[in-house]
C-alpha cells in the first residue's frame, strides 16, 4: 500500500486535534476566576471542577489521536494485520472509556451549571459521552475482527 493512501485520514486527525488543542490553550484558560460570570453564588464553586474535568478528559483524547496516527502508520507499512494494530485499537478503546468515565464524573457539575445558567452543559456532556461510547464500541469490534483475522492468517501460514 502506498504511504500516501492514508494521508487524508492523517490530515483529518490533525484537523480534529487542532481545534481541541486551541481550546486547551486558549479557550479553557479563559476561565478567569475574577470574571463576573463566575462571581455568581451558584457558579463560584463550579469553575475548578469543570476546568479540571475538561483538562483530564483531554489526556485520553490526545492519546487516542496519537494511537490512531500509529495505527495509520502501521497500515502504511503493510503491518495492518499485526498485534501492534490490535494493541493500538485496544488503547483507543480504553481511551474512549476513560473519557466516558471522566465525563460521567463531571455530569453533576454540568447539571449544576445548567441549573444555574441555563446553559446546554448537560447536552454537551451527553454528546461527549455518546460519541466516546460509539468510538469505544467501534474500536472493540475492530479489535476483535482484527484479532480473528490475525489468528486465521496464522493458521493458514501453518497449513501452507
Amino acid at each position: 500500500m502506498k504511504a500516501g493512501s492514508t494521508f487524508f485520514l492523517k490530515l483529518t486527525i490533525f484537523f480534529i486535534g487542532l481545534p481541541i488543542l486551541a481550546v486547551c490553550i486558549y479557550g479553557l484558560s479563559r476561565f478567569d476566576p475574577n470574571s463576573p460570570y463566575w462571581a455568581l453564588p451558584e457558579l463560584e464553586n463550579l469553575q475548578y471542577p469543570l476546568l479540571i474535568g475538561m483538562y483530564i478528559g483531554m489526556i485520553p483524547f490526545f492519546f487516542a489521536l496519537y494511537q490512531t496516527l500509529k495505527l495509520l502508520a502501521y497500515i502504511d507499512k503493510n503491518e495492518a494485520f499485526s498485534n501492534m494494530s490490535v494493541a493500538a485499537l485496544k488503547k483507543i478503546k480504553y481511551s474512549a472509556i476513560a473519557i466516558i468515565v471522566v465525563y460521567l464524573i463531571e455530569m453533576p457539575f454540568l447539571y449544576l451549571l445548567t441549573m444555574a445558567d441555563d446553559a446546554p452543559a448537560i447536552i454537551m456532556g451527553l454528546v461527549v459521552i455518546f460519541g466516546s461510547s460509539v468510538i469505544a464500541v467501534f474500536a472493540a469490534v475492530l479489535q476483535k475482527l482484527l484479532q480473528q483475522a490475525i489468528d486465521i492468517k496464522a493458521e493458514n501460514d501453518l497449513i501452507v
